[in-house]
C-alpha cells in the first residue's frame, strides 16, 4: 500500500498523477516531487511500529512509493554507520565530528539507495530498458539492480570516468559506451535515445524516485540520532539528489511530528574544479549556470549543470546553511590524511567535505563546539586514480636497502 497522493513539479507547482511513470515537468522542464498523505502517514509510521523491522532502507516504507512491496529490487540496502572520527576532530580543533559511512552499501557508494529504488519502480510501472548518463558510481549501481531485476541497461559515460566504473558497468551486462565530453554530454544522449531505443531514462533528477531513495540517508539519520539531528551536515555535492533528498526526509518527519528541535544546517560542499551550486549560492541566484571547463578528481562532483541546481540552493537556503568550496589541489593530501587518521575508506568526494570544513572552521562560519556530520558517499576504492594521486610513487626494488628503511 502507498500513501503517495501525487506529484508535484518542484518548480511551477503542476501537479501529476501518481501510479505511472513520470518524467520532467512537461510545462517547464524541471524535476518533480513525490507527495505523501502525511496526515495518514503519522498514524500508521511511529517509533513503535519501526522496532523489530529489518535494518535496511525498506523499513521506512510509509514514507516510500512502492506500492506493492514484493516489487522491490534489493541487494540488502543496510543502515549505514555513523562513526567517531577523534583524530581528525582533534586535527580540526572539534567536540564533536562524525561520518556516516555509505561505502558499506550495495555496489559500495550511496548510489545503490537511489537505484534501489528508481529499478524498483521501473518494475512497478512494467518498464524493462534503462539507461543513464555517469561520471562515477551511479551507472554502475543502476547496472546491477537492472541486473539483479532482469532488465536491460545502457551507461553513457565521459572517457576519463574512473576506469574500476566503466568495468563495473560492462560487468554486470550493461551495454557501456565512453563519451568524449562531460556527464551533462552524455546526458544528451540518453534523452535522445528515448524514442529512438526505448529505454526509460534514470539520470539524476529526471525522473522522481532517486530522490526518494536519496531520502532514506536523512530518515535514518533521523533515527540514528533518536529524531534529534547534527547542528550541521556537510554533503559532497553534484547532482544533489542526495542533499535534496535529505531535506525532503527532514521536512515530512517534521510534518508527522517525529523530529525534535531544529533541523540541522545544510553545507552543499564541491570542489574549485567543478563547483556551479557554489558560484550560483555566492551570486546570490537561485539557478546556477554552467561551469565551464569542469575538471576534479572527486569524479562523483564533476557535474557542470544540474536540472536540480534551484533545488540545492532552496534547501541550502532553507536551513540557513552555506555552498562552499574546497580548492582543487588539496583533495589528495585531505583524503589521504583522512584514510591514515582513521582507518575509513574516504572517497575524494568527502574529502571535498573536510577542505570546506577547515574553511567554515577558519572563517568563522561553523562552531567547533557544534555537532558536525559528514557523509562519507563511496568506498576509496574504487577510485584508484584518486588513490595513485594522493600517494607517492611505491618502491618497487627487488631488494631492500634495509640502512633506508
Amino acid at each position: 500500500m502507498s500513501f503517495v497522493t501525487h506529484l508535484e513539479c518542484a518548480n511551477c507547482g503542476q501537479e501529476y498523477e501518481a501510479g505511472k511513470p513520470h518524467a520532467l515537468c512537461t510545462s517547464c522542464q524541471r524535476p518533480l516531487w513525490v507527495r505523501y498523505d502525511l496526515d495518514v502517514v503519522k498514524q500508521h509510521f511511529t517509533r513503535k511500529k519501526l522496532v523489530g523491522r529489518p535494518p535496511t532502507i525498506w523499513r521506512y516504507l510509509e514514507l516510500l512509493p512502492v506500492a506493492d512491496p514484493s516489487n522491490i529490487v534489493s541487494l540488502t540496502e543496510t543502515i549505514t554507520p555513523i562513526l567517531q572520527v577523534p583524530v581528525l576532530a582533534k586535527r580540526f580543533g572539534m567536540k564533536h565530528l562524525l561520518v556516516k559511512d555509505e561505502s558499506r552499501l550495495p555496489t559500495g557508494s550511496f548510489k545503490a539507495r537511489g537505484m534501489a529504488m528508481a529499478i524498483t519502480m521501473c518494475k512497478e510501472f512494467g518498464i524493462t530498458k534503462v539507461a543513464a548518463p555517469s561520471a562515477g558510481n551511479a551507472g554502475g549501481a543502476m547496472a546491477l539492480y537492472a541486473a539483479r531485476a532482469g532488465m536491460e541497461s545502457w551507461v553513457f559515460m565521459p572517457e576519463d570516468t574512473p576506469a574500476i566504473n566503466r568495468r563495473e558497468c560492462a560487468l554486470a551486462g550493461a551495454h557501456t559506451y565512453e563519451v568524449n565530453g562531460l556527464i551533462d554530454d552524455c546526458g544528451k544522449i540518453v534523452a535522445a535515445g528515448e524514442k529512438e531505443k526505448g529505454w526509460f531514462n534514470l539520470s539524476t533528477l529526471k525522473e522522481p524516485y532517486r530522490i526518494e531513495g536519496k531520502k532514506t540517508m536523512g530518515l535514518e539519520l533521523a533515527e540514528q540520532f533518536d529524531w534529534q539531528l547534527p547542528d550541521v551536515i556537510l554533503y559532497p555535492t553534484g547532482g544533489g539528489t542526495g542533499l535534496i533528498g535529505m531535506w525532503k526526509a527532514f521536512a515530512e518527519l517534521e510534518a508527522i511530528g517525529l523530529l525534535k528541535g531544529k533541523k540541522p544546517r545544510m553545507i552543499a560542499c564541491q570542489s574549485s574544479g567543478c563547483a556551479p551550486i557554489v558560484t550560483a549560492f555566492e551570486h546570490g541566484n537561485r539557478f546556477a549556470k554552467r561551469f565551464d571547463n569542469a575538471a576534479t578528481v572527486a569524479s562523483g562532483l564533476r557535474v557542470p549543470a544540474a536540472v536540480g541546481d534551484f533545488m540545492i540552493i532552496d534547501a541550502v537556503k532553507e536551513s540557513d546553511g552555506l555552498a562552499m568550496s574546497c580548492p582543487e589541489e588539496e583533495i589528495p593530501r585531505l583524503m589521504r590524511e583522512a584514510v591514515q587518521a582513521e582507518g575509513i575508506s574516504i572517497c575524494p568526494e568527502t574529502a571535498v567535505c573536510l577542505g570546506v570544513l577547515e574553511r567554515l572552521l577558519d572563517e568563522g562560519k561553523i562552531s567547533d563546539r557544534d555537532k558536525v556530520l559528514i557523509f562519507n558517499t563511496g568506498a576509496v576504492q574504487k577510485y584508484s586514480e584518486a588513490m595513485e594521486a594522493s600517494l607517492p610513487k611505491l618502491n618497487l626494488n627487488d631488494s631492500i636497502d634495509w640502512s633506508a628503511i
